[in-house]
C-alpha cells in the first residue's frame, strides 16, 4: 500500500514540475513579445515578470498567474537574447523563402525565440521543446492552423540544432 503512495506522490511531483515548466513557457513567450514590442531590455522585462507577474495573487479573482519554474524562464528568455541571430537564421531557414522572419506575427516571432532558445541548448529533448510550444501556439491561436506551422518550422529547426536527437 505504501509504494502505491510512494508512486502517487512521484506523479504529482512530476505533475506539478511538468506545469510549471509549460507556465515558465508561456511567460518566456510572453516577455520576449513584450520586449519586441516595448523595445524594453530583457533585464528590465523579467524583473517585471518575476516581480510582478508570476505566481502573483492579486485582489481580484481574474487576476491570479500561475506559478512558474523561474530558472527556465530566465534560461529560456536570456538564451532567445544571447543567441537570437542563430535562432532567426534556423527559423528563415525553416520558412519558405517569401516569408522571412521579419514577415511572421510577433507572436509566432516569440515562439519561435523561446522554443530555439531551448534547441540550442541541449538541456531539454527535442521533441519535448517541440511539443510544448506546439502546445502554446494551440493556445495562442485556437482556431487557426499556426500550430501545424509552428510543428513544421520547430521540426526543421531541431534537426538542424540537434541533429543527433534523431
Amino acid at each position: 500500500m505504501s509504494n502505491q503512495g510512494d508512486n502517487s506522490r512521484r506523479d504529482g511531483d512530476r505533475q506539478a514540475r511538468q506545469a510549471r515548466a509549460a507556465a515558465a513557457r508561456l511567460y518566456a513567450v510572453q516577455a520576449l513579445f513584450q520586449m519586441e514590442a516595448s523595445g524594453h531590455s530583457a533585464d528590465r522585462v523579467q524583473r517585471e515578470f518575476l516581480n510582478w507577474r508570476i505566481g502573483r495573487e492579486d485582489e481580484d479573482d481574474d487576476m491570479v498567474s500561475v506559478e512558474a519554474d523561474q530558472v527556465l524562464f530566465s534560461r529560456i528568455v536570456d538564451d532567445a537574447v544571447t543567441w537570437q541571430s542563430r535562432i532567426d537564421q534556423m527559423t528563415d531557414r525553416a520558412l519558405v523563402a517569401k516569408w522571412p522572419i521579419a514577415r511572421i506575427d510577433p507572436v509566432l516571432r516569440s515562439v519561435f525565440r523561446a522554443a530555439g532558445a531551448e534547441l540550442v541548448t541541449p538541456r531539454t529533448p527535442p521533441r519535448v521543446v517541440i511539443t510544448e510550444y506546439v502546445r502554446l501556439a494551440q493556445a495562442f491561436f485556437a482556431e487557426g492552423r499556426e500550430s501545424k506551422f509552428v510543428n513544421a518550422v520547430l521540426d526543421h529547426m531541431a534537426r538542424e540544432a540537434r541533429p543527433d536527437a534523431f
